[in-house]
């Protein structure tokens, strides 16, 4: 029963962190996996992956109550991503679990490096960009792209493929931090099934701690979904960048 609490206080803790920064939790979940419970990376990243499936789901539909998210313009990036979610994740299965754990602490630095510049001051034609470009608005071009970066990390590493999808249509499709990370998440909802099962299909799953976290979670998505409209973008960016590098520490501990 214990262990059970536990499992539920650390998901609602991780879920709230999560709503705010539009990362569905699993990014903070997979390396306190791996140290609380001495998890392999592959089992840690299936683990998380329930408690993402669910706790996006809710995101999703917060972020959508307060700024409408077109499903139609995300469609193709979402075919994209199950396609390219699935290749990876089975190739996640055979890759040895200190490098995947290592290329994924690589990845989170770079991506928040690369938050961390977005904060420095702006030029003034960056400024326009939220007002010319409609945030639901998306080129088929885009759409592909989008969905071959984000399912090929999402099921790379389990999570983080809504972390490239963000900084893309805030830097050059003028989107807001908050809209874009509604957007973000609403293309990798099918493809983190997908995943999930690819993981649970090769015995990378571990049932009980995962769905303990995921009700946990969704008791607090929403609260965070609130609180993330409500911060400064630039302070939203800025919190997005420490969760990711403290992530990375966490990796980097073992």
């Amino acid at each position: 029963m214990e262990g059970v609490l536990l499992y539920l206080l650390l998901g609602a803790s991780i879920g709230f962190i999560g709503a705010v920064v539009g990362i569905g939790g699993g990014l903070i979940a997979i390396p306190l996996l791996v140290l609380l419970f001495d998890m392999p990376q592959q089992l840690a990243q299936g683990t998380a992956l329930i408690m993402i499936v669910s706790n996006v789901l809710i995101a999703v539909r917060s972020y959508n109550k307060t700024s409408k998210i077109d499903f139609k313009s995300v469609g193709i990036a979402v075919v994209v991503n199950m396609m390219a979610t699935n290749l990876a994740a089975m190739l996640a299965q055979g890759v040895d679990p200190v490098l995947l754990r290592r290329l994924f602490a690589v990845f989170l630095a770079l991506i928040a490096s690369l938050y961390v510049w977005q904060t420095l001051p702006r030029k003034t034609k960056s400024q326009k960009k939220p007002e010319t470009a409609p945030a639901s608005t998306l080129k088929i071009s885009t759409s592909v792209f989008l969905g071959l970066g984000s399912g090929f990390i999402g099921g790379l590493f389990g999570v983080g493929g809504s972390l490239i999808v963000v900084p893309v249509l805030t830097m050059y499709y003028g989107f807001r931090q908050t809209t874009a990370q509604g957007v973000a998440l609403s293309m990798i909802v099918p493809g983190s099934g997908v995943a999930l099962a690819t993981y649970a299909w090769n015995g990378n799953t571990d049932w009980l701690i995962g769905v303990c976290m995921g009700i946990g979670g969704m008791f607090v998505v929403k609260y965070g979904v609130k609180l993330a409209y409500r911060l400064p973008e630039v302070h939203l960016k800025r919190i997005f960048s420490l969760v990711l590098f403290f992530t990375v520490a966490l990796l980097l501990t073992k």
